[in-house]
């Protein structure tokens, strides 16, 4: 396996998506502080192409591609958030994007994968569904495979949120960060570790699937069955992830169903912004383990905002 990536790896991925993505911005809401206890500097990355952080790694691995490599475009599975962030790069680049997507994914993402021209094969949700389904796919075109997540290319590009984050705040004391398939947490501990060696870095994830932490506390990577609203969390770690982790993550805390959705409406309430539930995990383990947070100047990495309006979590469903 290659050694995982470096800051400088993630500098030169800043430069080459620069042209490709938003510098998102980094907000402040002083209520939130008091509520919390804590200095709180929200990057929101809701507010990126395509909605989502996602967009960073995308345009990293799709422009690092050879010529030879891109001929035959690329492929990926993915619930939501990379395939239509792989789907826009590959259309930047003008080349097709083949995306897997598991059948229960929200519908507002298939249409944000159809809409940057991706071409949507669909499968069951499981994890060996939709590698065997990408693998057949591969078979069939000649793509080049784009993992959502176990890739140095992808690691290094989702680690330019950080990047910019501390370049913009860099007395932070601590950075959290959503975990899934671990591409963020990754790519924003190794900024935060070789920038700012004292601060913590934290992962966030629901209690509901809670691979990651498992994984962390037991050395290696624990599959599980995991149940969750945040969509975006349901993947498990990759070896590289895993690796990055093990070694520059402090903690993964966990947080419930119930957090997630009161952590979302408050943002939604109070900063006035769009937040999807894996977005919110992080301002939910704020939330629900105020000690860990006391008194610090702690920087969120908001993963993104892409949401099915007519499925909001707080909103009664009618009775049949």
């Amino acid at each position: 396996m290659n050694a995982a990536p470096t800051l400088d790896d993630v500098r030169r991925a800043h430069l080459r998506i620069a042209p490709y993505i938003h510098r998102t911005p980094v907000l402040t809401s002083e209520m939130l502080n008091r509520e919390t206890g804590a200095r709180l500097f929200f990057k929101c990355e809701n507010f990126q192409k395509a909605g989502a952080f996602k967009s960073r790694g995308a345009c990293n691995a799709v422009f690092s591609l050879s010529d030879v490599e891109a001929r035959n475009g690329v492929a990926t599975h993915s619930s939501g958030n990379h395939a239509a962030a792989l789907a826009r790069a590959a259309r930047l680049r003008g080349i097709a994007a083949h995306i897997v997507m598991p059948n229960n994914s929200p519908k507002p993402k298939q249409q944000a994968v159809a809409g940057y021209g991706g071409q949507i094969v669909l499968c069951e949700p499981t994890l060996a569904a939709r590698e065997r389904t990408c693998q057949m796919l591969i078979d069939a075109t000649g793509a080049t495979l784009i993992h959502p997540y176990n890739d140095n290319r992808i690691i290094a590009g989702q680690g330019t949120a950080a990047l910019e984050l501390l370049e913009e705040i860099p007395w932070l004391d601590l950075v959290i960060a959503p975990v899934g398939g671990g591409g963020l947490l990754s790519g924003t501990a190794l900024v935060a570790k070789a920038l700012r060696p004292h601060a913590q870095v934290l992962g966030a994830e629901p209690a509901q699937a809670d691979d990651a932490a498992e994984s962390l506390r037991s050395g290696h990577i624990v599959s599980k069955p995991v149940n969750t609203i945040a969509d975006g969390l349901r993947t498990m770690l990759g070896e590289r992830t895993f690796t990055v982790i093990r070694d520059h993550v402090d903690d993964i805390v966990t947080v419930s169903e119930a957090g997630i959705v009161q952590a979302m409406r408050r943002m939604w309430e109070i900063m006035k912004i769009v937040v999807e539930p894996s977005g919110a995990v992080p301002f939910a383990a704020i939330r629900e383990h105020p000690a860990l947070f006391a008194g610090q100047q702690v920087g969120i990495i908001v993963s993104g905002g892409n949401v099915d309006l007519d499925t909001l979590p707080w909103i009664e469903k009618p009775r049949s």
